[in-house]
């Protein structure tokens, strides 16, 4: 996916976001999206997730989620057992596509950052 130019700034600030989420936490695309100041816009977040695949530098997007723990971005890996492969060998418990514990391993962007 190429990223718009109307799209660039609000994808990179995607990226700045899930770079910072520790290993071995997960968020999901409505925390970042509320932590950038656009709480409706999950689903950008989502094409930025998406996008952030032909980035130049790594960016972990096996951590965002559906705000109930699914993995509903997998199939937007190259294959789509490598999200969960990725959280499992971060230690996640990962269950008919939803990670286990996920309110205790859930990264809040909102509390966790001083913006």
């Amino acid at each position: 996916m190429k990223i718009s130019e109307k799209n660039k700034d609000f994808f990179q600030s995607v990226f700045e976001v899930v770079k910072l989420i520790p290993e071995g936490r997960v968020t999901s695309y409505g925390a970042i999206a509320k932590c950038l100041g656009a709480p409706r816009s999950s689903r950008m977040v989502g094409w930025a997730m998406n996008a952030s695949h032909s980035a130049k530098e790594p960016i972990p997007a096996h951590r965002v989620v559906n705000r109930n723990g699914l993995l509903t971005g997998k199939m937007h890996f190259s294959d789509p057992n490598e999200m969960q492969t990725r959280l499992e060998a971060e230690g996640h418990e990962i269950k008919n596509d939803q990670i286990q514990s996920f309110r205790e391993v859930f990264w809040d962007p909102n509390t966790e950052l001083e913006l």
